[in-house]
């Protein structure tokens, strides 16, 4: 795929993801156009002074707003669709505005990407999505449907859809590293559960991936990246060593490990060196799978944060919340 010669929209770009999105498409794909959709338009000014390149577009735009992104995504090529509420609390406590945004929002996406002829459209996902027990989840699990079976109107007119799917992202707005940062000079960290296990990926590991994952997909996968584990503690540990920790009892909708493929998923996943590729149950779109050189996971297999043998070390940890 030729970067250079291509046009792209990135939505909720002037969230964590879109910034690292924009400055890695800036300094090393250098597309024709890059196209910032999003709804805040004191943010696009800042990044209008951060980033200054003639190829940038800013749409002040919502997601929910089919016309304005049907607009916005006029001659464009790939899409990034990374607009979402986000905050657990505030999904549960607002779930109309998380089901308008986060579900139709995507359902809006892929319908303006479809009838202007958008050839690539990737939708970021998370962990959550799978088997959810919070309302934020359960949105992306039902915009990761849509955006898989998205194909079957997509494909005969030429817009290929698929799904990147990690891990809490460090270094992203509402990660706990700043939180027990902040706490830190106080001499006490709260803790919700002390067993609690994450993924983790680094921000810019993150876009890297689902950059990549744009020039590979061929439509429907849902593409996961192998990435490593940690315990609560041991961030605790690297992150503020020496202070007192009350444990305050997990949230409403928060889970005590994530899980990033399901069991049942499992059974269509194939597992590569860096990644493992969900393939679609329902591929009506395509004729029959082309991806060679995958193996399938073991019968139960699930890929889990409790995983032992996949956890990072202390010092793995501190390079990482230094960094």
């Amino acid at each position: 795929m030729n970067w250079r010669d291509s046009s792209v929209l990135v939505t909720g770009g002037t969230g964590s993801f879109g910034h690292k999105f924009v400055e890695l498409m800036l300094t090393k794909y250098h597309p024709r156009r890059l196209v910032i959709f999003s709804r805040d338009e004191l943010k696009q000014s800042e990044m209008m002074e951060r980033f200054s390149d003639p190829s940038l577009r800013f749409f002040v735009g919502d997601v929910r707003d089919r016309d304005r992104l049907e607009r916005a995504m006029h001659d464009v090529d790939v899409v990034f669709h990374a607009a979402a509420l986000k905050q657990i609390p505030s999904c549960e406590y607002n779930p109309f505005e998380a089901i308008l945004t986060n579900v139709m929002g995507t359902k809006n996406v892929i319908d303006a990407a479809v009838d202007q002829k958008v050839k690539r459209v990737m939708f970021i996902s998370t962990d959550k999505a799978v088997n959810p027990i919070n309302l934020y989840g359960a949105t992306k699990l039902c915009a990761e449907k849509l955006a898989v079976q998205g194909n079957v109107y997509g494909h005969g007119r030429g817009t290929r859809l698929s799904v990147v799917r990690y891990g809490n992202v460090i270094g992203s707005r509402g990660s706990v590293i700043p939180l027990f940062a902040a706490q830190r000079s106080s001499g006490r960290v709260t803790v919700t559960d002390p067993a609690m296990t994450r993924f983790w990926i680094q921000l810019e590991r993150g876009v890297e991936f689902a950059i990549e994952c744009a020039t590979l997909m061929q439509g429907g996968e849902i593409f996961v990246p192998k990435i490593r584990t940690m315990r609560i503690m041991d961030l605790v540990r690297a992150v503020a060593p020496d202070c007192e920790v009350e444990y305050i009892g997990i949230r409403p909708g928060e889970k005590l490990h994530e899980i990033l493929i399901s069991e049942d998923e499992s059974r269509q996943a194939l597992e590569f060196d860096d990644k493992f590729v969900i393939e679609p149950l329902y591929p009506s779109w395509t004729a029959a799978t082309t991806w060679e050189g995958g193996k399938r996971p073991p019968a139960g297999f699930r890929y889990t944060s409790e995983a032992e043998d996949n956890k990072l070390s202390l010092d793995e940890m501190r390079a990482l919340a230094d960094g």
